[in-house]
């Protein structure tokens, strides 16, 4: 059973009801664009993306239990981590992704604490929440076309163990936070030295937007900032969260052996770029999601295909226009660095590339005003994204030759450097060839 509860990234089991997001395109005498809103629904499913169903999908997780299955693969059971160290192995992600919450806001909230954080590891396609003690491990897969799969493994040693999905984690993950589709959450909470939770930031969305003093309440944080400063390592209880906090004396960590058992996780930290990334990676994810139901609902919606091709394209334009907005960073909260971590994970991460004939990639951290160097989403080269349909690819690259040529000088664009257009337009060219394929069919500058 599924246990979804609020916070962190919760990846687990609740209630056997099922939660469905309705999704409603709105028309009129003027169209104007996706509402998502929340609304129960048992046993029903979106009719277009069809997330209830397990048919077909491509997640890791699911291929990993295929591998099992026929014997490929062979997970080793330790008997104090259970199945996670295998489980990382077999996912290939590193133990230095790791972030640390202790807040009481997961799934596994009975086994989270100040002196015992939760812990996740994460790559482009999967993600894993560990607590020690608990009896399951939650897992989340990134399906091409259904984003985010919810899993959880027992912690019991077997032969051949299995894995199980549960839509019912929707309870908590689909809603105005995950723009009321399937999506991870990670939440920013004032929370007691127990690691109760009693208030949240009220306006608060993972992603870059977000300021750094604005982040990781109830989590723990290892590295250094420059002057900014964030909410993480402190019992903030109690304080006015629509005040000004003085949050100097939690920042700047580097150690947190005095705090909690280092010695029990697989590394003593909870790196900052890491958090950047993951908080920035989850935000992301959904859009893509949301870019990929209302290319759906317009190719396959009968109320649809009645509608003129200029009523479809507004559709389009409501899910793609926030998703370009949020890859190439123009709605990015700036830095005050320099930002550094304290393990290898931004080295180990500007190494996956993959890289132009410069040696330029988009994962190349910048941690000085912003994130990365160059302003687009690594993202963008994700099975996710690769899977979006024809229609919703199509715009979205006729806007980005629009925008990286500099055509686009409308008030959201008309301040992107001319030389950040340059170089993401070039490494695009040179190491995502779908994107330069229709740059060579439809802009006669780049046949």
């Amino acid at each position: 059973m599924m246990r979804a509860k609020q916070g962190g990234v919760a990846t687990g089991p609740s209630s056997t009801k099922r939660w469905w997001p309705k999704l409603i395109l709105v028309s009129g005498l003027a169209l104007t664009g996706i509402s998502f809103i929340s609304a129960q629904q048992p046993d029903d499913d979106d009719p277009y993306l069809n997330y209830t169903s397990s048919a077909g999908l491509k997640d890791p997780i699911t291929k990993l239990q295929a591998d099992i299955d026929s014997g490929k693969v062979k997970l080793k059971y330790d008997p104090e981590k259970g199945y996670l160290v295998s489980m990382m192995e077999a996912l290939n992600i590193n133990p230095d992704t790791q972030t640390l919450v202790w807040s009481k806001t997961s799934s596994q909230l009975d086994n989270t604490s100040p002196k015992q954080p939760r812990a996740l590891y994460y790559n482009d396609t999967a993600y894993i929440g560990w607590a020690q003690h608990d009896g399951l491990l939650d897992l989340v897969g990134m399906d091409p076309i259904k984003g985010p799969i919810f899993f959880t493994l027992e912690q019991k040693e077997s032969a051949k163990p299995r894995f199980q999905r549960d839509v019912s984690c929707m309870n908590c993950h689909a809603s105005n936070k995950t723009m009321n589709l399937p999506g991870l959450v990670i939440r920013s909470v004032f929370a007691t030295s127990e690691g109760r939770a009693r208030q949240q930031l009220p306006t608060f969305i993972a992603g870059h937007n977000n300021p750094l003093k604005e982040r990781w309440g109830g989590w723990y944080v290892t590295g250094k900032h420059g002057d900014d400063t964030h909410m993480g390592n402190a019992f903030l209880y109690g304080q006015d969260p629509h005040k000004p906090l003085d949050l100097t004396a939690n920042s700047n960590i580097t150690d947190l052996s005095d705090r909690f058992d280092t010695s029990k996780y697989l590394v003593p930290t909870s790196d900052t770029v890491a958090l950047m990334v993951l908080d920035d990676s989850v935000r992301m994810e959904s859009m893509i999601l949301r870019a990929q139901v209302a290319a759906l609902h317009v190719m396959n919606d009968p109320l649809y295909n009645k509608k003129p091709e200029a009523d479809k394209q507004r559709i389009i334009s409501t899910a793609a226009e926030p998703l370009l907005a949020y890859l190439l960073f123009r709605d990015e909260a700036p830095l005050q660095g320099p930002i550094t971590g304290t393990n290898d994970f931004a080295k180990r991460f500007e190494t996956l590339g993959p890289f132009d004939s410069k040696g330029r990639s988009l994962r190349k951290f910048d941690l000085q005003k912003r994130l990365f160097k160059y302003p687009c989403n690594y993202h963008i080269y994700t099975p996710g994204f690769d899977g979006l349909p024809d229609v919703m690819k199509t715009y979205l690259y006729r806007r980005m030759d629009e925008i990286l040529t500099g055509k686009d000088q409308s008030r959201l664009y008309k301040d992107m450097d001319p030389t950040d257009r340059k170089n993401v337009l070039e490494i695009l060219l040179d190491t995502k060839p779908d994107f330069k394929a229709w740059m060579v069919t439809n802009d006669p500058t780049h046949a």
